[in-house]
């Protein structure tokens, strides 16, 4: 008790490596999806997975000593005891661009796992990415996994929508944000100030909708690498002993600061029969 979880990753796939010494097998897990559920855990709670976490961690299988390198290259099994593919890694390295067509974005998503049930959310989807292809040189697989699920987020019953965001913020000077927001079909402008942009984008947005939460976590995770990457945050809003986490990405910090709020004031506006208060 208050010792923590066991990670049943490393314990599934210790036992799946190993079943001629544990004398026992797990083939009734799809070990398949043990990323993506790391993924999904990690989105609901705002918690970020460590990179050198066995298993699911970003360089569990990433190898970059020369030596290390060609040791994979000609036996895999020199320094790996279990494949990438087995656990959801992907080994298809393919990286899509601006000039990357449906098909290749459709296949791409289906190889990841990613299905939709309707032409409509498929196209919603290609115009979310063509934006963010305008924006970075390179879309990477973590890229397409946060475009998705803010496609997802963004489908659901939505009574406050972020329309615009603008904000000001130079050396010596209080940062100022203006928002723009579409409330129940209405649209509304308004600026406020705060000890920095995001601070400032925060109020701006409180002052027009007026939730009466309480910010209890904002998380920042960096989806790829590079100066172009795009940020995921995590928001986390306590009203009445009600908890949501909201979550947002995009290539500016601000911005997509600003979609993670947005995200959990319109899980605070649903009706608590219909969704878990802890969600």
């Amino acid at each position: 008790e208050r010792a923590g979880n066991a990670a049943l990753e490393e314990v599934v796939m210790a036992v799946s490596t190993r079943h001629d010494v544990f004398g026992c097998n797990v083939d009734h897990i799809d070990r398949s999806q043990i990323v993506s559920c790391s993924r999904l855990v990690s989105s609901i709670t705002g918690f970020t997975v460590q990179p050198n976490k066995a298993i699911v961690g970003a360089n569990a299988f990433a190898h970059e000593s020369g030596i290390h390198q060609d040791g994979v290259l000609k036996s895999r099994e020199t320094y790996e005891i279990m494949r990438a593919e087995d656990v959801g890694w992907s080994t298809n390295r393919m990286v899509l661009g601006k000039h990357s067509g449906r098909n290749a974005f459709r296949s791409r998503l289906a190889e990841l796992g990613v299905s939709f049930g309707s032409e409509e959310e498929l196209n919603a989807a290609f115009v979310r990415f063509k934006e963010l292809a305008d924006k970075k040189h390179e879309i990477f697989d973590d890229d397409l996994q946060a475009l998705v699920t803010e496609a997802n987020l963004e489908a659901e019953n939505e009574r406050v929508k972020l329309v615009s965001l603008r904000v000001c913020s130079e050396t010596g000077e209080t940062p100022e944000a203006t928002v723009t927001l579409n409330i129940d079909g209405e649209e509304k402008h308004v600026s406020a100030s705060g000890s920095g942009p995001v601070d400032a984008a925060f109020k701006a947005i409180e002052s027009v909708v007026c939730s009466g939460t309480e910010l209890q976590l904002y998380s920042v995770n960096n989806i790829t690498s590079g100066t172009d990457s795009q940020g995921e945050v995590t928001v986390r809003l306590e009203r009445g002993g009600r908890i949501v986490n909201g979550q947002g990405a995009d290539t500016d910090i601000v911005i997509a600061s600003a979609k993670a709020y947005v995200n959990a004031l319109n899980k605070i506006f649903t009706p608590e029969d219909r969704e878990h208060p802890q969600v």
